[in-house]
């Protein structure tokens, strides 16, 4: 155990994380130059085109360090946006130590700092390194000091070094090796082992990367998962050299992997102990399920697609334990699902893998987030989805989701921001200027108003410099109402909103609007309403694709002009009774793209 060193990296997404990766397996030799390509360990298709980790990642390495010892090294690639930062708390708890990387052009953001804070929560020794200092505009020097600030370090000792040039890879491992602690544990204590990620196999089932703390496993060892309750007998035991390696066991201070032969991630979730089923030891602290934030209906453009859509999710979510997702039905769209994902980035990876990866043509409804109804009866009520909020004549309050935001920015953007968030409702807490140039401001904002494009928005405000990072914080009560839209006097179920009662007109207004640019024309008037009860707040027509039935007529009397005319208008009034609109993407994206 004295040679084994455990270490994660943590940083902003895209400040070179899996560049750094790449350039550590080739240095220590663990992957050949044949098999080598950029960001090795990101397997996914949409994590390379991205540029970002989705899921978390291990890889064993031998180092022949420059005192003679070699050392076995684990490293955890873990995901750097903020979506997954429950992965991340449970990769820094498999670990040790933690490369800080910090980009040499760009400085500390917002990603580093609440990754940084996680690490020190999970007690790790933290190794300071630039990246990226071969670009023109680096600024190693001053972004050095900025680091060592944030420490109480020395900038002398914080490492600079290139990724993508392979400058000072050397350095980093000689740091890992030197200045991460020896994993601590007692191989003859009962198994204590915690699951920080997991991924599924057609032919093993569940597969559960581990970091042993205590204890050893083999083959025989009977297992028992704490949380779920679940047993089983291991299937294949071993280490990611990155592909699976097969060791047969695993003993304290060491990460692999354990096949469990699970056909459900539910059993076998992040975050969960694995022990001895015979003689069991203790959890480990600070598991919870992942919580979803954002809900959205996902529908099938053809309605026999839907037992296409279950099979496609149940996959999916054998990958993604954090995906969750109930049967639901609309008048409008038939038969699908309410999804609920971890934020509007989880649910954009969601949607592009059913496309991509099961070939599924879907329909997302606009997002919404859960609220608590309280009832007069003092029931509380979760909602998340608008058409099963309760009737308000049985209501006491209304509460919804807050957060709490980081925002860094260069100071001459705070004005921009500030307006920004106001206009969300948004509460201002404290703000603290991390050196002459660079700010941090911190707020209260309903997380409503952060899920359609408030992070589009502050990059489109502050020409891309900004950074953001946010938390839940708590429900509040608010002035809630719920908004329905009729379409051609119908109420679309799948279309209506929760929205703050001072906003509701205007959103009304600008829906209405967007929805008659998408909604295409019919042979009939299509009129498209907003409401807030049986008060109607906004209305907009579509109007109607005409036949010119006087066509034909050249000069003669009026009233057979007029007859025809009373005879197509009959003709439309028959139609409009009886036709069906139909409702393309783009109308339940509309609420997306509301402009202030």
């Amino acid at each position: 155990m004295e040679q084994i060193r455990n270490f994660c990296i943590i940083a902003h997404v895209d400040h070179g994380k899996s560049t750094l990766a790449d350039r550590l397996l080739e240095f220590t030799g663990t992957v050949s130059l044949r098999e080598m390509h950029a960001q090795m360990l990101d397997s996914m298709d949409i994590e390379r085109e991205k540029g970002v980790t989705i899921k978390d990642s291990a890889v064993r390495m031998s180092y022949q360090a420059d005192d003679g010892l070699v050392y076995e090294i684990n490293l955890v690639d873990t995901p750097g946006h903020v979506d997954f930062s429950y992965e991340v708390s449970r990769a820094l708890y498999a670990c040790e130590g933690a490369l800080l990387v910090v980009d040499a052009s760009q400085g500390i953001e917002a990603q580093t700092l609440a990754n940084l804070y996680l690490a020190l929560d999970a007690n790790l020794t933290i190794i300071p390194v630039i990246n990226k200092i071969d670009l023109p505009y680096a600024r190693p020097d001053e972004v050095a000091k900025e680091v060592a600030d944030l420490l109480g370090d020395d900038p002398a000792s914080v490492l600079r070094i290139s990724a993508k040039e392979g400058i000072g890879i050397k350095d980093v491992l000689e740091r890992v090796v030197h200045d991460v602690p020896p994993p601590s544990g007692d191989p003859g204590a009962p198994l204590q082992a915690l699951i920080f990620d997991s991924h599924y196999d057609a032919y093993k089932g569940v597969v559960a990367y581990v970091r042993v703390f205590n204890g050893v496993t083999d083959m025989k060892t009977k297992l028992l998962l704490v949380a779920s309750g679940a047993t089983f007998d291991p299937i294949e035991i071993g280490t990611f050299t990155p592909r699976l390696t097969i060791t047969g066991g695993l003993t304290a201070g060491e990460v692999g992997y354990i096949a469990t032969g699970f056909k459900s991630v539910r059993e076998c979730r992040v975050g969960d102990t694995l022990t001895d089923a015979l003689v069991p030891g203790e959890p480990v602290p600070g598991y919870k399920p992942a919580k979803p934030m954002v809900f959205a209906g996902v529908y099938p453009t053809v309605t026999e697609d839907y037992p296409l859509l279950r099979d496609a999710l149940e996959k999916l979510q054998l990958n993604d334990a954090s995906l969750s997702f109930v049967p639901e039905t609309s008048a409008a769209l038939g038969f699908g699902f309410r999804v609920g994902f971890l934020g509007m980035f989880h649910m954009e990876i969601a949607q592009e893998r059913l496309e991509r990866e099961y070939d599924m043509d879907v329909v997302f409804t606009a997002p919404s987030v859960e609220y608590e109804a309280v009832l007069i009866t003092g029931e509380v009520v979760k909602v998340d989805r608008p058409s099963d909020m309760p009737d308000p004549s049985g209501l006491t309050e209304m509460r919804e989701p807050w957060m709490k935001i980081q925002v860094f920015t260069p100071k001459e953007y705070i004005g921009p921001i500030m307006d920004l968030v106001t206009k969300r409702r948004g509460e201002s807490v404290t703000m603290e200027y991390l050196d002459t140039e660079r700010v941090v401001m911190t707020y209260r904002l309903p997380l409503s108003e952060m899920i359609v494009d408030f992070y589009d928005r502050l990059k489109s405000v502050s020409r891309g410099y900004a950074s953001l990072d946010y938390s839940f914080e708590s429900y509040r009560a608010g002035d809630l109402v719920k908004m329905d839209v009729l379409i051609n006097g119908e109420p679309l179920d799948s279309m209506a909103v929760i929205t703050h009662s001072a906003e509701a007109q205007h959103k009304g207004i600008q829906l209405t609007r967007k929805l008659k640019e998408v909604i295409p024309r019919q042979m009939f008037e299509v009129p498209i309403q907003a409401a807030i009860g049986a008060k109607i707040i906004a209305r907009t027509t579509v109007s109607a694709l005409r036949k010119d039935v006087l066509a034909k007529c050249y000069g003669g009397d009026i009233t057979r002009k007029r007859k025809l005319l009373e005879k197509q208008k009959e003709g439309k009034k028959r139609m409009k009774m009886l036709g069906s609109v139909e409702i393309p993407q783009e109308a339940f994206m509309a609420m997306l793209k509301i402009e202030e």
